[in-house]
């Protein structure tokens, strides 16, 4: 199976924190670093799942 590579969440995290101009103490950061390895991991099984080819994307809705 083709696995790609892990995701480094803390550099993420940093470059977010200077892209917006945000600035976390270490508390925050390490809990923002639990909270997006949370997530990854409930998505990794949905972002495993192989999908038909032929599937259409989703519609757009337009007003």
């Amino acid at each position: 199976m083709n696995h790609p590579p892990a995701t480094d969440w803390a550099a993420y995290i940093s470059q977010m924190e200077n892209i917006l101009a945000l600035q976390l103490n270490d508390v925050r950061r390490q809990d923002l670093l639990i909270q997006f390895n949370r997530i990854a991991a409930m998505a990794e099984p949905l972002m495993a799942l192989p999908l038909d080819q032929r599937l259409e994307i989703a519609g757009v809705y337009r007003a």
